[in-house]
């Protein structure tokens, strides 16, 4: 009985040395003690680590099945329901994107494997960089300029001459490279791309750094944002922001669909009523109630490209594929026919046309979000997924996580390195607490 005691009690010994050890705590940050007060938002920093998994995960999955059919379709005949599952057809540039065997389905890289880095996820990967590289929660212009020109090539010393930059995020790098900084990267009479989709793949994981205070979120992602954006382009990327924050204050006893609503008709509060965009998401979400097949999703995305594309009305003027309001009204498509349903919203968002792969990786992401590793792997009825992340496939001078391993770091590395952005930003910016006993960080909330 004596020697059971003593076992028992080296047992509980090693158990908390291993939790102590696994302890989230970032050696660069004092912990103050902070009294909670009854209004503050009480979130698991634990459950985060498996949330943030959840949206690299969900991220890659989403871009890498959306890029199979990227500029694809930008008018009719569009793609539709039948084509899921046959064979990929060539894109406005007459190439096809390589998947294992150009067939329009889910693309998943399995454990052994590893996620390549694209231009969806790598900028928000060099974003969290620069944040936990200079301690601060909101980057300089001078800090963005000097991230971007360190860790992103030129097309000149870029391998095979491409440096993965299209459109306005192209143009913001050779001004940046002239010695222009944020916001004036973006300025129509500097950037001719300001009306592009550039910012909105860029600078999501801003929303969920600063959980449940989008206000907070929408500092932090102010000049990245401003980096390549401007007026509608800018308003439609503080949209998906603002949407990634607020998905940890939404009533959690709601159902995923209700959840998404919720968090879009809050998000079109920061859309100008007289924008083109607040109009397309008016439209758009009329559509989708108007309509009692919802499976036919496909009749919203025509009337789309008749109202938008051919006919320019709301004031929007269609000028390229890339352009953030055609893609932002196919992304709310995906978004409000989906309806929570993460493989069924990123096979709408592959279909939908235009720039495909950035809608299905901003909904990929905050699906797996919601969803985590785990839920993941429920929803896909798959448990082997890759957890290898290769950033310099397309960037460069990042550190390397994972020596001895293919790719330079792992979704789990990526998001315990995310909470310590947050519990920064929870003490800095939003002025509330963490415990790092209880594993919570205490948001204040503020009234509207």
């Amino acid at each position: 009985m004596k020697y059971l005691k003593l076992l028992v009690t080296r047992i509980l010994i090693l158990s908390c040395l291993i939790r102590s050890q696994d302890k989230l705590i970032d050696t660069d940050l004092e912990y103050p003690v902070y009294k909670p007060v009854s209004t503050d938002r009480i979130i698991s920093r634990r459950n985060y680590v498996d949330q943030l998994q959840g949206f690299w995960l969900g991220q890659c999955i989403a871009n890498w099945t959306g890029l199979i059919t990227e500029m694809d379709k930008i008018e009719h005949p569009f793609y539709t329901d039948a084509n899921w599952g046959g064979p990929d057809q060539p894109n406005i540039w007459g190439n096809y994107v390589p998947s294992s065997n150009n067939i329009i389905d889910y693309y998943f890289i399995d454990k052994g494997g590893v996620w390549s880095a694209d231009d969806d996820t790598d900028i928000e990967y060099m974003y969290q960089y620069l944040l936990d590289h200079h301690n601060v929660s909101i980057l300089s212009p001078d800090q963005i300029r000097e991230g971007w020109l360190n860790h992103i090539y030129s097309n000149e010393n870029a391998p095979n001459s491409e440096n993965f930059l299209w459109v306005s995020n192209e143009s913001a790098y050779y001004l940046m490279k002239e010695g222009l900084v944020p916001p004036f990267t973006s300025e129509p009479e500097n950037n001719s791309h300001y009306t592009m989709i550039d910012a909105q793949l860029t600078t999501e994981i801003f929303g969920l750094l600063s959980p449940a205070r989008p206000d907070i979120a929408l500092q932090m992602a102010h000049l990245p944002i401003r980096t390549t954006a401007k007026y509608d382009a800018e308003w439609i990327s503080e949209f998906y922001v603002t949407m990634h924050s607020l998905a940890s204050a939404v009533d959690d006893s709601l159902l995923i669909e209700k959840k998404l609503v919720w968090l879009a008709r809050e998000a079109r509060k920061r859309l100008p009523d007289s924008a083109y965009s607040a109009k397309m998401y008016d439209f758009i979400e009329a559509s989708y109630k108007a309509n009692p097949d919802k499976n036919d999703w496909e009749k919203t995305r025509d009337e789309v490209y008749q109202r938008y594309q051919k006919n320019s009305t709301d004031g929007y003027s269609y000028q390229q594929p890339f352009d953030a309001g055609i893609n932002f009204a196919a992304s709310l498509i995906s978004l409000f026919y989906g309806a929570g349903n993460l493989p069924r919203t990123i096979q709408i968002g592959t279909l939908a046309g235009w720039d495909s792969d950035n809608p299905t990786a901003t909904w990929g992401g905050l699906l797996g979000f919601f969803l985590g590793k785990e839920g993941i792997k429920r929803a896909f009825n798959k448990s082997n997924f890759s957890d290898a992340y290769w950033i310099h496939r397309t960037r460069r001078n990042f550190p390397d996580h994972t020596p001895g391993m293919e790719g330079e770091d792992t979704f789990q590395l990526m998001a315990r390195r995310g909470i310590y952005i947050i519990d920064r930003v929870v003490l800095e910016e939003m002025k509330g607490g963490v415990n790092l006993n209880k594993d919570v960080w205490y948001i204040p909330i503020i009234k509207n």
